[in-house]
């Protein structure tokens, strides 16, 4: 499977990505360019299937992705990825987000989406 590169090393495009998946789950949904919300689509699909399957395995899988970022409740990101956000989706096969283009960004015309959890 050929990722988008986005502009950036692959150490900076998978801090990206972490660090926009832990928002994504904190917040239920971010604003960003377009291709950059196709690109996290896949990434925070695939950690909610692997939260689905609850073991003490998947849970440290999970942890070594996501940022340690506390909620504004007090709970790290894996902790409402477990405890809210899987559970939620426990009779779904996928199709966990939803992208939906905003239009494009004032300063330099990049087209704008929304990511959000279904």
């Amino acid at each position: 499977m050929q990722n988008r590169k986005l502009g950036r090393t692959s150490d900076h495009r998978r801090a990206l990505l972490r660090n926009m998946a832990t928002q994504v789950i904190l917040n239920g949904k971010i604003t960003t360019t377009e291709m950059k919300a196709k690109e996290l689509r896949t990434v925070v699909d695939g950690l909610i299937q692997t939260a689905k399957e609850d073991t003490v395995h998947s849970r440290r899988l999970v942890a070594s992705y996501l940022m340690n970022i506390k909620s504004k409740n007090g709970k790290t990101a894996v902790q409402v990825l477990f405890e809210e956000v899987a559970p939620k989706y426990k009779d779904r096969n996928g199709g966990y987000t939803r992208v939906t283009k905003l239009g494009y960004r004032r300063g330099d015309n990049a087209p704008v989406a929304s990511i959000e959890l279904v």
